[in-house]
């Protein structure tokens, strides 16, 4: 991803948006379905025509986002898409603690088919890499890979932080490099660096707590969690510059720390 988009902001956020650059609601939904693992596949009830049928279901992604799953022709939602290929995935953010509804989520709305014969090669070792013991079922009779066409992208970023994306900028839309690693980095900060988070929070985001936790980063900066006489606040953090992996993301913070010790 080019540094040109490092003042890209993120659309439909609300007021309470600041000057602090972040990545767009695109790539935000694009790097939580790179994550993800399982999602809710909602097809439309063969057994009761117009209401909505809910099922369990792991998806690899496929190029341009999109899901690819691997379903049996015994499965109820299999039989719904054969009927009626509108579907909608939900998908929520991998391991977040706390309120369900601070979290992040992504909803996927288009029409599921069978993958054609040209493509199966392809797909099977995208799917087989994220889920390895699917190799005990992948060639039995009744067992077909199916792909989600997107039409429309709907994200939640939490509380007051949401809105569409079109199907287009999704699929343009590259993850996040930090999304392999942010979960190690936000364990290192919080369990050794709190001292830095405080100082950080200060210098870069004007509040004084005693209590600071990185709640979420990525190639841009950081959301911080912090407690303060007037209660919890949230505040973005942004990188002096942008970051590809772990090893840049520490030195800007290293950084980041010397320039709010020398205040």
């Amino acid at each position: 991803m080019s540094s040109s988009s490092f003042g890209k902001h993120a659309s439909g956020a609300t007021s309470s948006q600041t000057a602090v650059p972040e990545p767009s609601f695109a790539e935000r939904a694009r790097t939580l379905m790179h994550s993800g693992r399982i999602g809710s596949l909602s097809t439309l009830s063969r057994k009761q025509p117009g209401f909505p049928f809910v099922s369990l279901m792991p998806y690899a992604l496929g190029d341009q986002g999109r899901p690819v799953l691997l379903i049996s022709t015994m499965a109820m939602h299999t039989q719904n898409l054969q009927a009626d290929p509108r579907a909608s995935l939900f998908v929520t953010e991998p391991g977040a603690s706390g309120d369900p509804l601070g979290a992040s989520r992504v909803t996927l709305i288009g029409t599921v088919s069978r993958i054609p014969e040209p493509e199966l090669a392809a797909v099977r070792t995208v799917y087989l890499t994220r889920f390895p013991d699917s190799k005990y079922w992948v060639d039995f009779d009744d067992f077909f890979f199916y792909r989600m066409d997107v039409l429309d992208v709907y994200y939640v970023g939490g509380f007051g932080v949401m809105g569409w994306v079109a199907a287009s900028e999704y699929s343009q839309a590259q993850s996040d490099p930090l999304a392999e690693h942010n979960s190690d980095i936000m364990q290192h900060m919080n369990a050794d660096r709190k001292d830095a988070l405080i100082l950080l929070a200060k210098r870069f985001a004007g509040i004084e707590a005693p209590e600071a936790e990185m709640t979420s980063v990525d190639r841009l900066g950081f959301h911080v969690r912090l407690k303060t006489q007037d209660g919890m606040r949230g505040a973005r953090i942004g990188f002096l510059r942008e970051v590809t992996n772990p090893t840049q993301t520490r030195e800007v913070l290293v950084e980041m720390v010397k320039l709010a010790r020398q205040e």
